[in-house]
């Protein structure tokens, strides 16, 4: 391998345990998911969950197949988190996710909204951390376990109001 080619991480034959976040919200599925996906920059943490940090200035959700979540810059630029693979409003949205500059593999990032008693209930799963080989795979699963929880802290507050 020379310098000037990128890291391709080998795939994990060894299955490598998902992410999974329950939370209770007390929206209905259709205002949590427009929530979640239209007003998304209302919410995400970009002070400590973003690609530009201090330049970072908003966040771009495109619901449609095919379409992408968009951090944005104060400096204009834009950098891709994520492809939209299936989207099934106001249930569900299955993402490509890779928030990196250089992107060398994807997890797969499923949320669904779930009608319960007066609200419902949002189930998030991150997994498919075996595309970035089993060292890589676990570290960066065990960045998302704890991370997901400061990304969904916002949002719950913002359900809550």
């Amino acid at each position: 391998m020379t310098g000037s080619e990128p890291f391709r991480p080998t795939r994990s034959p060894k299955p490598i345990e998902p992410v999974r976040k329950v939370r209770r919200l007390g929206l209905p599925p259709d205002e949590a998911f427009r929530l979640f996906t239209d007003r998304m920059g209302t919410w995400w943490p970009l002070e400590s969950h973003s690609i530009g940090g201090a330049r970072a200035a908003g966040v771009r959700f495109e619901g449609r197949v095919n379409g992408q979540v968009v951090e944005l810059t104060t400096a204009g630029e834009e950098y891709p988190w994520a492809e939209v693979l299936e989207w099934e409003p106001p249930t569900r949205v299955v993402l490509s996710w890779h928030p990196t500059v250089e992107i060398v593999a994807a997890t797969i990032v499923e949320v669904r909204f779930e009608p319960e008693d007066d609200g419902c209930r949002l189930q998030l799963e991150h997994r498919d951390w075996e595309a970035f080989g089993e060292g890589l795979g676990h570290e960066l699963r065990n960045g998302y376990e704890p991370g997901w929880d400061v990304v969904l802290a916002p949002f719950e507050a913002r359900a809550a109001r």
